[in-house]
């Protein structure tokens, strides 16, 4: 026998003679924060380049927000999951496919798009550049890899009752060429006996569209905790890469040098060797390594 609810429908009554126009709904959108790290340019042909960290920014062609700088997204389409519309949108605005891709969170803020109620899925990925030739799609005006540069600026706590609210306020900056984008961002953790919430907030915003410094402030975190506890970072390296390139990249992200042999106890069980090795004639030849598929 099939159940009837309180009002005494069955499923199939209670679909025909639902409304989904009786409740606000939101649209939601996919944003990508995408990660690359490249060669710094040097005169210096002798010595190792060094790396740079890089997030990949589209400038708005259109509004709101026109011309600032943006992160990929769009959209999501009732016939799509989340991660197929941040793929998608990365693809037409960018031309990039076949990435590693994670979702970070889900932004919910009231009032972050002056067009209407819109929520954001936001998700990070990592690429090898050399890999790809970025182009701005349709909707865009440009797209760009700008530098990231992430520091603590300082830290503020005070005590409740039971417990503490501690802020952490960092300065976030973003380079391409001449141009620089920066944002004052500040991470709040309330801890109480009970509960423990951690909110962000923008104190100052120059260049960057939307509440995307935030979002950005975030997949930064994400990506130097499990930089630290995984292998992750072996997203954004060629097939073929030595030791000392893997550990630039590890130093990039993390932004602190980091002890050779401990370092190379680290990734020890994450990579393997190869028969290969460099054809730098400066230096003397290293060996290249690869990932280990084994113990992915």
């Amino acid at each position: 026998m099939e159940l009837l609810d309180r009002n005494g429908f069955t499923e199939r009554e209670f679909l025909e003679q639902y409304r989904a126009g009786d409740y606000e709904r939101p649209s939601v959108a996919a944003d990508m924060v995408v990660f690359t790290v490249t060669d710094r340019e040097s005169d210096d042909y002798g010595k190792l380049a060094e790396k740079e960290l890089r997030i990949l920014l589209i400038r708005r062609g259109g509004h709101p927000s026109l011309g600032c700088w943006a992160l990929p997204g769009g959209f999501i389409q009732p016939d799509e999951t989340g991660e197929q519309a941040a793929a998608r949108e990365l693809y037409e605005e960018t031309g990039v496919a076949d990435v590693y891709l994670e979702q970070l969170y889900t932004v919910t803020d009231p009032g972050r798009d002056p067009r209407t109620w819109v929520m954001s899925s936001s998700y990070m990925a990592l690429i090898d550049s050399s890999r790809f030739q970025i182009k701005a799609g349709d909707d865009a005006d440009d797209a760009a890899w700008f530098t990231v540069s992430y520091r603590l600026l300082g830290e503020h706590k005070e005590l409740l009752e039971e417990g503490y609210v501690r802020t952490f306020t960092y300065e976030l900056k973003l380079g391409a060429g001449e141009g620089e984008l920066t944002a004052v961002i500040d991470r709040t953790v309330t801890a109480k006996p009970a509960s423990r919430s951690v909110t962000y907030s923008i104190r100052s915003n120059d260049g960057l569209a939307f509440d995307h410094g935030k979002i950005i402030a975030r997949a930064i975190e994400r990506l130097r905790q499990e930089t630290e506890q995984t292998g992750i970072a072996l997203h954004l390296m060629p097939k073929l890469f030595t030791l000392s390139e893997l550990q630039q990249v590890y130093e990039v992200i993390l932004d602190k040098e980091l002890p050779e042999a401990a370092f190379r106890d680290k990734v020890a069980g994450l990579v393997a060797e190869t028969d290969h090795y460099t054809e730098n004639t400066l230096q003397h030849a290293s060996r290249l390594y690869r990932r280990n598929w084994e113990e992915d």
